[in-house]
C-alpha cells in the first residue's frame, strides 16, 4: 500500500456509479491540500480495506471514509468529508448533531436510486493523469 500523510484519509467509492465518480471529482476540486486518497470499493485495495475494517465486501451502496484508523459510512462519512473541504462545506458538519437514523434516511434514498438517476458505467473510472497519484491501487 502507498505511504500516506499522517492527516490523509481514504475514501472508498462505488467505481461504476456516475454519481459517485462525480462526487470524487467534486471532492478533488475542493481538497487542494490533497488530504484525501481514493479507491473504488470494487478494487483489490478497496476490498482489502473493507475486510480490514469488518465491513461487508458486497456492500456497494455507501461511501466509506477511513480516517485515523476508523471506518465511517453513509451520512457520517459524507459529513466528515465535507468538514475537511475548502469553502463553506465544513458548515455542513453541524448536521452530525442529527441522530444517524434520521440523517441516513436521505442518504439511503439517494444511494438506492443513484444508478437509475445518474447511470452506471461498465467499468471503474480512470483518473486523469493529474489526479492519478491520489488513487490507491
Amino acid at each position: 500500500m502507498q505511504t500516506l500523510r499522517d492527516d490523509a484519509a481514504i475514501i472508498l467509492f462505488d467505481g461504476v456509479c456516475h454519481f459517485c465518480n462525480g462526487a470524487v471529482q467534486f471532492i478533488i476540486r475542493r481538497d487542494p491540500r490533497g488530504l484525501f486518497r481514493f479507491a473504488s470499493l470494487q478494487s483489490d485495495i478497496g476490498r482489502q480495506l473493507l475486510e480490514q475494517h469488518g465491513l461487508p465486501l458486497d456492500e456497494m451502496s455507501t461511501i466509506v471514509l477511513i480516517e485515523a484508523g476508523r471506518a465511517y459510512t453513509r451520512s457520517t462519512a459524507a459529513l466528515r468529508i465535507a468538514r475537511r473541504l475548502r469553502g463553506a462545506w465544513p458548515l455542513c458538519y453541524a448536521a452530525i448533531l442529527i441522530p444517524p437514523p434520521l440523517r441516513n434516511l436521505g442518504y439511503t434514498y439517494i444511494a438506492r436510486n443513484r444508478y437509475r438517476w445518474f447511470g452506471q458505467a461498465e467499468q471503474c473510472m480512470l483518473p486523469t493523469p493529474a489526479d492519478r497519484a491520489r488513487f490507491l491501487g
